[in-house]
Parts: C-alpha cells; structure tokens; sequence
C-alpha cells in the first residue's frame, strides 16, 4: 500500500508549504461527490490525527486514513503544465470510470 508523488508535485507542493511557513504535508483523501461517486481533496497537513496513515515521497509527507486509502492505495500525485493550465493530477489505479469533467470518479 502506498501514495507516491512526483518530483514536479514534490516541488509545487514543497513551494506552498514554504510561503504558508507551517505544515508537515499534504493530506489526500476522497469524498462523496459529483456525477462519478467519488472526489479527491487536497489540503496541508499541520499535524499528524490518531488513524492516519503517512508516506513519505520525494521529500514529501502525506498523509491519509484508511477510509480514503482503499480508494487511492497506488496513486501517483503529479503536476502538470498543459498548454496554459497547470495543476495537479492524480494517476489512480483504481478508477474505472471518470465523469467528462474530469472532477470525480468511481471504482
């Protein structure tokens, strides 16, 4: 079982925690949402809860429950530039079927 970042998110993600000057990581979960099923969110992670399970990457920390991680366990967290947009993606094993927004997904 494990979340893996690249080194360009390894990077992005690194630059945020530095300019918010305070956090440990990132936090990946799912959520019940949109047309799929299931929604990723993102937020930093300032401390460590009872439950969570952590994986080190790159230099990064992050951090999710077991809820979440039976959705995501194999993901690949990368940033991306396309054309003019840049962003993260999530390389997820798992996903069966995505919505045509690209913002949920079900396994």
């Amino acid at each position: 079982m494990a979340i893996s970042v690249s080194a360009s998110a390894a990077r992005h993600i690194s630059n945020f925690l530095s300019k918010r000057g305070k956090g440990i990581g990132i936090r990946l979960g799912v959520r019940t949402s949109g047309c799929s099923g299931m929604a990723y969110k993102l937020e930093f992670v300032d401390e460590i809860a009872d439950g969570d399970i952590e994986f080190d990457s790159n230099g990064v920390k992050v951090i999710t429950d077991a809820k979440s991680l039976a959705y995501i366990d194999g993901t690949e967290l990368d940033f991306v530039r396309e054309g003019l947009n840049e962003g993260f993606k999530f390389n997820n094993p798992n996903v069966k079927n995505e919505c045509g927004c690209g913002e949920s997904f079900n396994v």
